[in-house]
């Protein structure tokens, strides 16, 4: 542990400077393209991750899930029974915000990179058995096929293009978890919102909009926790 840079000292060489400026260069990229259809496919995976979490979190608690479905309106559900309520809520907006942030951290090096999106491609594929409309099956289906195309481009060429793909896929990850915390939970405060149905099984007295800007708040943490441990792997 003492050889861990943690304060970054002579920060930052080649690597760590070329990890900050494609993080940049993808934040404005995703801004610049936001409201078109060529980020709709990652906003969909966006909505896929948030509604795994609620899977992973109600599975966690000893609960069962029954079905998920993503639309192409960006919006998505997941189908449980049991498990205990006011873990699985928040998990869909914080968990999406923690897998942004995880997959930005895979993308610092080869191997971590390999591995996630080996396990991504499984989770696609096992979510895949349990979709309960066709947008879903194939939003997995088209993307187990795309990070394929991408790994076998990786392995037969000296450009290690997959470990870019993970990372445009944290980066909006986590910039659209953000954003759609404070779109859904703040600004149009959607009624039958994760936050207003955690605000009402709650005792704390918080509002569904407190509970959004809490939310927001720590998921705009995990995207600066991610670049900054991002540079300490990269130290």
């Amino acid at each position: 542990m003492s050889n861990i840079n943690w304060e970054l000292k002579n920060c930052c060489d080649k690597d760590q400077k070329v990890f900050i400026a494609t993080i940049g260069v993808f934040t404005v990229v995703i801004l610049a393209l936001w409201r078109t259809v060529l980020l709709t496919p990652f906003k969909l995976i966006t909505v896929f991750l948030h509604e795994t979490s609620h899977a992973l979190a109600c599975k966690l608690t000893c609960g069962d899930v029954e079905g998920m479905e993503v639309h192409a309106n960006e919006g998505g559900v997941t189908k449980t029974r049991g498990g205990i309520y006011w873990i699985i809520l928040p998990a869909g907006y914080l968990g999406s915000s923690f897998w942004g942030m995880v997959f930005i951290l895979a993308s610092t090096n080869l191997l971590t990179t390999r591995i996630a999106a080996g396990l991504f491609i499984l989770a696609l594929l096992i979510v895949l058995f349990i979709a309960q409309n066709w947008t879903l099956r194939g939003l997995c289906i088209g993307f187990i096929v795309f990070l394929a195309v991408i790994w076998v481009c990786q392995e037969m060429t000296k450009f290690k293009i997959l470990r870019y793909v993970i990372l445009f896929i944290g980066v909006m990850n986590s910039l659209f978890s953000v954003y759609d915390i404070y779109d859904d939970l703040i600004s149009r405060r959607v009624h039958s919102s994760d936050a207003e149905k955690f605000a009402e099984i709650c005792p704390c007295p918080c509002t569904g909009v407190g509970w959004g800007m809490i939310w927001g708040f720590i998921s705009f943490i995990f995207l600066c926790a991610s670049i900054y441990l991002g540079l300490v792997i990269l130290s």
